[in-house]
């Protein structure tokens, strides 16, 4: 079965590895950490698309996600989402907001500028949650 993530998302993202279902980004704007989980299945728009095993592996996944950016980087909130208007393959963004963010109390989406992190920054912060992610069960670093 291949797998092929949306151009958007490629772009806007740097690639950290996967767990059992989904592949694991790290957005590039500067703001966050930003994860964000794609479930590595072809032409899957919504959750309840997935089979029934499948949505309870995408809940695991994504609370060890959650669970992670609170712990690590003493999160506020965690804002998790499945929009999926600009972008219609599946993915969920996690993000961890804090009171002090460009945008707090209001949500990301529209109200931030779009600015990416320096590659060395975004590069240093992959390494930094890939460290962290190795700890999650099923994950492999690609």
């Amino acid at each position: 079965m291949t797998f092929d993530l949306h151009p958007r998302l490629a772009a806007d993202t740097t690639v950290l590895g996967d767990l059992p279902l989904c592949r694991v980004l790290l957005s590039k704007e500067a703001l966050g950490p930003w994860l964000i989980l794609v479930p590595r299945r072809e032409n899957l728009t919504e959750i309840h698309h997935l089979s029934t095993d499948e949505q309870i592996q995408l809940i695991k996944e994504s609370s060890a996600i959650a669970q992670l950016l609170e712990q690590d980087y003493k999160a506020d909130k965690i804002n998790v989402g499945a929009l999926g208007n600009l972008v219609p393959q599946l993915h969920i963004h996690h993000i961890a907001r804090f009171r002090n963010d460009v945008t707090w109390p209001a949500p990301i989406w529209g109200n931030t500028s779009g600015k990416q992190r320096e590659p060395e920054i975004q590069e240093a912060l992959m390494e930094e949650l890939c460290a962290e992610l190795a700890h999650i069960d099923g994950f492999t670093q690609l």
